[in-house]
Order: structure tokens, then sequence, then C-alpha cells
């Protein structure tokens, strides 16, 4: 597909990849949507993986998880602990994850790229780079994303299949 071989994440010696063929039309709209969520997937999943480890790594958040005296400590990791949360708190994950999808993390301003949730709020020095530093830069919390999915999803595999990738010291 040689309509999208110049945009950011098609790279040497793989160039534009497309195996299934999604935007073999050439559609814009359709690339930038599936670029949209492809960065999405992949801070959220860089979040996932500094999770797992900070988890891994026996850190807890102090106090208790709920009125009756469960302890954060008290919750074990990975998949096990989705039948250890307690029912409210369970609820109130889901609430702020709904939150944070339709009010926060999405695009109100149209944005300087697709994905720019900074909604002409929020900078922290952006605008102070030059177009070169700013491709670069996309282009990396790109490459990160795709590699945190292939991470947590090894993680998550792992943990299933009984074998920890985690080293153990």
């Amino acid at each position: 597909m040689k309509a999208f071989e110049g945009e950011l994440g098609a790279q040497p010696p793989i160039g534009f990849y497309d195996p299934l063929g999604l935007v073999a039309d050439g559609d814009q709209e359709r690339f930038d949507r599936l670029r949209y969520v492809e960065l999405k997937h992949g801070r959220v999943s860089m979040l996932a993986v500094v999770g797992y480890l900070v988890q891994e790594a026996g850190i807890r958040l102090p106090g208790n998880i709920d009125l009756s005296g469960t302890s954060f400590a008290d919750i074990p990791n990975g998949f096990a602990a989705l039948s250890k949360i307690p029912g409210p708190g369970t609820i109130q994950l889901v609430a702020l994850i709904g939150l944070l999808e339709l009010g926060v993390m999405k695009d109100i301003t149209g944005g300087e790229f697709v994905g720019d949730f900074r909604n002409d709020y929020i900078d922290y020095g952006w605008d102070t780079f030059d177009e070169e530093t700013k491709l670069r830069k996309r282009g990396i919390e790109l490459n990160q994303g795709r590699a945190a999915m292939m991470g947590i999803l090894a993680l998550m595999v792992h943990e299933k299949m009984g074998v920890s990738l985690i080293p153990t010291i």
C-alpha cells in the first residue's frame, strides 16, 4: 500500500505494514481512526506493563481498599486480583475508566495530530520543539506503545501458563 508508505510508523526494513489490508483502499479517515486506536492502546499498554512490574516488585498502595479492612497488600497480582477486588471497588474502577474514556481521553479541539489529547490546555513544553523533534518523539511513542502491547500480552499469556517472565532475585 503506497498511500501510507510515508506515514509516521512506517519504518525500515518493513515500511508500511498492513497484512490484513485494513486500509488497502487508501481511506485517510479510516487510517487516522486506526492510528488513534493504536496510540490509545499503546498508551494503556505502557501503563499496564509498568503497573504489572510494580505489583510484581511488591509495591502496593498503603491502607485499605475497602471499609471492611481488606488492604491493598491483600490483593494478589495479575488475573488473580480480578476475583479478590471487592464488588464496589470493581464498580469504581469501571466508572473511572468510563469517565476517562468519555470525558478526558478524547480529542476535543482537533489537536495537532491524531492522538493529541492536549486540547489546547496542557503543553509541557511540546510547542518548544521543532517539527523534526516532534515527529521523532511521536515515532518513539508509537514504537514504545507497540512494544508495550506485545509486552503486556506476553506477561498475561505467561501468567496463564504458570511461567513467570520476571526473574527472581
